[in-house]
């Protein structure tokens, strides 16, 4: 793996919960490294061609005098977020930030937080099936392209189903989209809630009437079943309405616990 890295890199800023903090400032120590390919500037040797490192210090730097945060998990999360728009070619990141001087009445080296974050895969399912349909996914499609934690973003077309669970509502339209994201998966659920609640998505029914539906069908190769998301999306695999614009765009995907890809999947299901 090829890597530029910083180490100690010393900047001054204005985080912490204290009151002196924000006034009177203290410095920080950051560690970072950024994984990429070094085959174009090896080839041609151009600072064009990578990650200029006096550039990303310079980023960070400026980063930590402008904005001032309660929490470093903040600020890590927020300078990755600047990192990764600033800089396109970075796959993979990482961060630690120090803080030598916290205000800790006794004595330690160094304290801090440690992130890391990545460009995976995602998988989501797009659904709508009041108003304007169309609409609604046109406006899910364009916050994916707008957004600046997505990546090589591929739609399926819409396809017009029937509806599932609760029978007594209007046809829905639904799609599938694959891309790559550094946010979590929690972060990404929040993400697509926000762009729900932008086409004033209501959970009343379950498996009711909604302007919008955007779900997560696959995350990587990751498996999670917490209170608020499950991963891959639950019976996912026994949804033609989900399986077939998902084998539209990605059939070679596998299902981490079924073992199977998605083609494989929805040639079962249809028979």
């Amino acid at each position: 793996m090829e890597q530029i890295f910083i180490r100690d890199l010393q900047v001054y800023g204005y985080h912490g919960v204290y009151r002196q903090e924000k006034e009177q400032g203290q410095n920080f120590l950051v560690q970072a490294r950024a994984d990429l390919s070094f085959a174009r500037a090896a080839a041609a040797d151009e600072l064009g061609e990578t990650v200029d490192y006096g550039s990303l210090c310079l980023l960070i730097r400026d980063f930590f005098q402008a904005k001032r945060f309660d929490l470093l998990e903040t600020v890590a999360k927020d300078l990755s977020a600047e990192i990764f728009r600033k800089f396109p070619a970075i796959d993979g990141l990482f961060l630690e930030i120090g803080k030598p001087q916290a205000p800790i009445p006794m004595e330690f080296a160094n304290v801090g937080v440690r992130l890391e974050r990545r460009w995976r895969p995602a998988a989501i399912a797009l659904g709508s099936n009041m108003g304007e349909k169309g609409e609604h996914l046109d406006f899910a499609v364009r916050s994916l392209e707008n957004a600046d934690a997505v990546r090589r973003l591929t739609v399926s077309e819409y396809y017009v189903t029937k509806p599932y669970g609760y029978e007594e509502q209007e046809d829905f339209f639904n799609a599938a989209a694959v891309f790559e994201t550094y946010l979590t998966p929690e972060e990404l659920l929040d993400f697509l809630h926000e762009i729900e609640a932008e086409r004033g998505r209501e959970r009343i029914i379950r498996w009711g009437p909604r302007t919008l539906d955007l779900d997560i069908l696959f995350y990587d190769n990751l498996t999670r079943n917490s209170e608020t998301l499950t991963i891959p999306h639950t019976d996912m695999h026994n949804r033609l309405f989900v399986l077939e614009p998902l084998a539209e765009i990605a059939p070679w995907w596998v299902h981490p616990w079924k073992g199977k890809s998605v083609a494989e999947l929805y040639k079962e299901l249809k028979g």
